[in-house]
């Protein structure tokens, strides 16, 4: 009688193993790149100087999605001295499901110009990290810009970040 449950049994397991192993999804094959050609140019023309602006450090005016396409940001500073980052955190809304991207411009208080995006999918706790200023007093500005389905962009969030605030 023992023998017969534990054949049983071990009948039952192998059939929960098989059919475990049986629904995994297959392993997709890996993308190979196609290398292209580069064309060169040769100009022949002397180029016209090109005047370097500075990246603003004003916020300007944000615009607002649709209701159903709204997307929350949340953007903080670790204020960490050894290594300080801004992290722009999407935090849900409506339009995860529509929204195919949002890039994130971080303009740091000495000059520099920090970018970095977050692509679809998105989903609530998705983030991407910058690099920000170490020098405490210092604020950075930080801007989210949103693509829409049509593949306009707007602008959700525009403010200053500082590196550490003391409250």
């Amino acid at each position: 009688m023992n023998t017969r449950w534990v054949f049983s049994l071990f009948f039952v397991l192998v059939l929960l193993l098989l059919a475990a192993g049986c629904t995994q999804q297959p392993a997709a094959p890996p993308v190979t790149q196609v290398p292209t050609a580069v064309e060169t140019i040769i100009a022949t023309a002397t180029p016209a100087p090109v005047t370097t602006t500075l990246a603003s450090l004003t916020p300007g005016p944000t615009q607002s999605l649709p209701d159903a396409w709204g997307i929350d940001v949340q953007v903080a500073s670790n204020g960490e001295a050894v290594d300080p980052q801004i992290t722009v955190t999407c935090t849900g809304g409506k339009g995860l499901n529509v929204i195919p991207q949002l890039d994130v411009i971080v303009t740091r208080s000495d000059g520099v110009v920090e970018t970095g995006s977050i692509k679809k999918p998105l989903y609530k706790g998705s983030s991407v990290s910058l690099r920000s200023t170490t020098k405490p007093g210092y604020v950075d500005r930080t801007e989210v810009w949103a693509y829409t389905p049509q593949g306009d962009k707007v602008k959700i969030f525009d403010a200053y970040v500082p590196f550490r605030t003391y409250n």
